[in-house]
Formats: structure tokens, C-alpha cells, sequence
């Protein structure tokens, strides 16, 4: 199982040292970038992708919920980010696509906890990543949502009937306690701020989570 610590729980004011601290168990770092308007929060944005880049070799996936990612791809790439993902809620995502591989990132694309599949079905064959939100976006440490599992379920038996190179990562209330449900669900990568970086071990956490397997 693959793992990708968020970083909105990390600390901010020594995000190496915890990236650090959690890098031997880590396979990913998950970057949850806001606008303040496509949700009511704002928090990072190429600038700090720089700078992790300069700390890390880790992949970057950044998650962007904002209103008009197009605008910030450049910026992005230019600041080290291996992977960049949208909303299907914003429309036709295959503009944005065509301009993130132009740029030489990977594609990924989420859905919010009430957006159905059959949403984004069509796009499977255009992305390399389905990001499965199980919070509603915006803020961390909310309570995992139990009932996207269904369009995790849909979403695994699409990808295997069309044998697509498509992970699934599910991101929001991911901790020991549900994130099997995730894995048995049939996703590939677990996202994980609080019950990685608020654990009293975030490495042991990070290390329990990737030991999930697929009953």
C-alpha cells in the first residue's frame, strides 16, 4: 500500500524536519492547496511546493482546490511538482489535462464525498490518479464519510475491466481505524495528515498504514 502524508497537518514552521521524520515510510507527499474560494480556506501554494522540492525527493502531488487551476500549472510545475489534481466539479477537465502533461506533470483528478462516479467515468483512460475525497474538502481532521467506498468500489472494478494504469487514492479521516476499510475497498493510495503527524509516532503511523493489505 502506498502512503502520502498530508502535510496541512504537518507544522509549518518545520515542514522538513517532519517530512523527514516520516520519509522512510512514505511513498508520496500530499499538497492540499486552497484558494479561499473554490473552498473557504486558504492555505499554500507554489512557493512552499519550492521549497519542499528543495528538502525532498519524495513525488509531490498536489491536490488543488481552487477556482481556476489552468492559471496556477505553469507555477506549479516551474516549483517542482511531479503531479497536479482537479476538481470535475469545476467542468470539462480536458483542457486542464492536455495543459498539465504540456508541462510534464502527472494528471489527477478528484470528486467530492456527494459527486457520483458515473461523474468522471469517462475520463479514466486521460488520468494517471482518481483522488476519492472522503471528507468534504477544505479543512483536516474531519470524520471519515463511510459511504464513498461505494465509488471506490466502482471506480477499482472500472479500472481492472479496462486494465488502466489509474491508481485510486482516497483522501480525509484516513487513520488506523479506517483506512482498512479504504484498502479492502480497493484503493491504491492512503492520504493521511492527522493520523499520521498527530500520532505520538507519525513514522509508526505512516508504517502501519502501508502495512495494510487487501483482505
Amino acid at each position: 500500500m502506498k502512503v502520502a502524508p498530508s502535510i496541512l497537518a504537518a507544522d509549518f514552521a518545520c515542514l522538513a524536519e517532519d517530512i523527514t521524520r516520516v520519509r522512510a515510510e512514505a511513498d508520496l507527499l500530499h499538497v492540499d492547496c486552497m484558494d479561499g474560494h473554490y473552498v473557504k480556506n486558504l492555505t499554500i501554494g507554489p512557493p512552499v511546493v519550492k521549497s519542499l522540492r528543495n528538502c525532498t525527493d519524495l513525488l509531490l502531488d498536489c491536490h488543488l482546490m481552487v477556482d481556476q487551476p489552468e492559471v496556477l500549472f505553469p507555477a506549479f510545475a516551474h516549483a517542482g511538482a511531479d503531479s497536479v489534481t482537479v476538481h470535475i466539479e469545476l467542468g470539462d477537465p480536458r483542457a486542464c489535462f492536455d495543459a498539465v502533461r504540456r508541462l510534464g506533470m502527472r494528471v489527477g483528478l478528484a470528486l467530492e464525498p456527494d459527486t457520483p462516479f458515473a461523474a468522471l467515468e469517462q475520463y479514466l483512460g486521460d488520468i494517471d490518479m482518481l483522488l476519492v475525497m472522503s471528507v468534504h474538502t477544505g479543512f483536516g481532521g474531519q470524520a471519515f464519510i463511510p459511504e464513498v467506498l461505494e465509488k471506490v468500489r466502482a471506480a477499482r472494478a472500472a479500472i481492472d475491466a479496462r486494465q488502466l494504469p489509474v491508481e485510486i487514492e482516497i483522501d480525509g479521516g484516513i487513520k488506523a481505524d479506517t483506512a482498512h476499510l479504504a484498502v479492502d475497498a480497493g484503493v491504491d493510495i492512503l492520504v493521511s495528515g492527522t493520523g499520521i503527524f498527530d500520532a505520538d509516532d507519525p513514522l509508526d503511523a505512516a508504517r502501519e498504514l502501508r502495512a495494510l493489505q487487501r483482505s
